[in-house]
């Protein structure tokens, strides 16, 4: 899916909108002048947190996995489609010509003409590496199909566990910021102590701009973070899927299967909503093929 998850915003906004309002006509105009202190002073702190427990190539991906998480994932219909037609034309190639009729496909995949027809898998370095290793270890070893599998396992196993380490680093935090919420309360109790000698009036609205610490921590564990961990281990999950059906589809080929019979093995694993019609992918997959022969003949 593609822009922004209208869902996750709709969530959002109603969230933001019921809590504060909540706030709001319960009496909390007071703190709300509090209110920017407290959220950068909590903010700050669970960046800092994020940054001490992890690399910071995990830190940079578990922040990244805010927009992530109201983008969706990135593979949609068409995605799929795209990749299906790729790899049916270089499977076709390599059983017509050999592994060496794909040699410059996989060696080279920004000039192909098979990958340019799919830019954003192109673009990707996991779906493009995997598709090309998969490939090359076929081409150097044809006696055992299992290892080019084997292979494209492992690829998909280092993928996720990049990104399942963000995921948990945004679960870690999620859990870490009602404490730091009671933090930024104490140290606003500790500042209203300071100023024990004013009236009831004046004391009242600095205790209610400390305890609004501890509101902001539980609002932001729960209403926020929270949730944003768990669609982002959505999104990732659904995202590798993606590279699932490119094993499936390749690892059929390297045991001997016809291209056609491996597509469809492919196709049949991609989720429901996300499914190629068959016709439509048989048309794609005979204009693939137009475009080929046009291009030789020429």
């Amino acid at each position: 899916m593609k822009g922004i998850g209208l869902a996750q915003l709709v969530g959002l906004v109603l969230v933001i909108v019921l809590v504060f309002g909540g706030l709001v006509l319960t009496g909390g105009r007071a703190a709300m002048h509090a209110l920017p202190f407290e959220l950068a002073l909590i903010g700050g702190a669970a960046i800092g947190t994020v940054l001490i427990g992890n690399s910071l190539s995990v830190s940079r991906e578990a922040l990244g996995g805010f927009a992530k998480a109201f983008r969706g994932a990135k593979w949609g219909r068409d995605d799929y489609q795209d990749l299906l037609v790729l790899l049916g034309t270089l499977m076709r190639k390599a059983r017509q010509g050999g592994f060496v009729a794909i040699e410059s496909d996989i060696e080279d995949p920004e000039t192909s003409a098979a990958f340019q027809a799919a830019p954003r898998i192109l673009d990707d370095d996991a779906a493009s590496g995997m598709v090309c290793d998969a490939f090359r270890l076929m081409a150097l070893d044809l006696s055992d199909p299992a290892r080019a599998e084997a292979r494209m396992d492992q690829s998909i196993a280092v993928y996720l566990d990049q990104r399942m380490k963000a995921v948990g680093a945004l679960h870690t935090l999620a859990d870490a910021l009602p404490a730091l919420g009671i933090v930024a309360a104490v140290l606003g109790i500790i500042r209203t102590m300071g100023s024990i000698n004013q009236s009831p009036e004046i004391l009242g609205a600095m205790i209610g701009s400390a305890l609004l610490g501890t509101f902001l921590g539980v609002f932001l564990a729960y209403g926020l973070v929270g949730p944003v961990a768990a669609r982002f281990g959505q999104i990732v999950e659904e995202d590798a899927r993606f590279l699932d059906v490119i094993r499936s589809v390749l690892g059929a080929y390297a045991e001997g299967l016809q291209p056609g019979i491996a597509l469809e093995m492919g196709r049949t694993t991609i989720p429901p909503a996300l499914q190629p019609d068959p016709s439509t992918l048989e048309r794609a997959l005979s204009a693939s093929r137009f475009v080929a022969k046009s291009r030789t003949a020429a």
